[in-house]
């Protein structure tokens, strides 16, 4: 069975999915499928790495209250928060808890499954561990851009899937960022070669 059948097969992750601990989300979607309908076909991914972000985090944008740019962290769980950064690129996370809690997970990195030829030629790379490994990586390999900033996940065309197996996870301080980075909220699966290595 491909991973189009797969996904064919399943709905995507429901709305009570998110309405939890950002912790335990941050977990649990380890091995779920970050799924987007192109023109082009379905492009695929599978999450190995997520990074949890609480509103009395001082990393979190949403640490110093509703601003118009991280609005959409305070509004229903279940959606994408899709945010600029460096000037340069976009990271993408999947808001949590509930309505008036500005928090997210960051989703760093997938493992490619389907629509490897159309993340190859947005990313202008060939090597299957490069294409994913990092939370600006993903977002061009799967097509994402500051327009789904606040989709609905739990339905096309950008959704999330539920995992088929369970994971080892590892739990570790956050990367890439200063301020509260020894914090103990970046989770990945174990021994996976797709983890970013930033």
């Amino acid at each position: 069975m491909n991973c189009a059948d797969k996904i064919a097969n399943t709905k995507p992750l429901p709305r009570d999915f998110y309405e939890r601990n950002t912790v335990e989300v941050a977990k649990d979607l380890l091995g779920c499928y970050i799924v987007h309908y192109t023109e082009y076909g379905i492009v695929a991914g599978m999450i190995v790495e997520t990074e949890a972000y609480l509103q009395n985090d001082p990393a979190c944008h949403a640490s110093r209250g509703m601003t118009t740019r991280n609005r959409v962290m305070f509004g229903p769980p279940g959606h994408a928060y899709v945010y600029f950064i460096y000037g340069m690129y976009y990271c993408f996370n999947a808001v949590t808890n509930s309505c008036g809690i500005g928090e997210a997970v960051l989703i760093r990195a997938l493992e490619p499954v389907c629509g490897i030829s159309f993340m190859q030629k947005q990313r202008n790379k060939q090597k299957l561990t490069n294409l994913c490994s990092g939370p600006a990586k993903l977002v061009q390999a799967m097509g994402i851009s500051k327009a789904h900033n606040g989709t609905d996940l739990t339905l096309p065309p950008l959704c999330i899937y539920p995992k088929h197996h369970s994971v080892n996870i590892v739990t570790t301080t956050r990367i890439g960022i200063k301020k509260g980075a020894e914090l103990p909220l970046r989770f990945y699966i174990k021994d996976n070669k797709f983890v970013s290595k930033i």
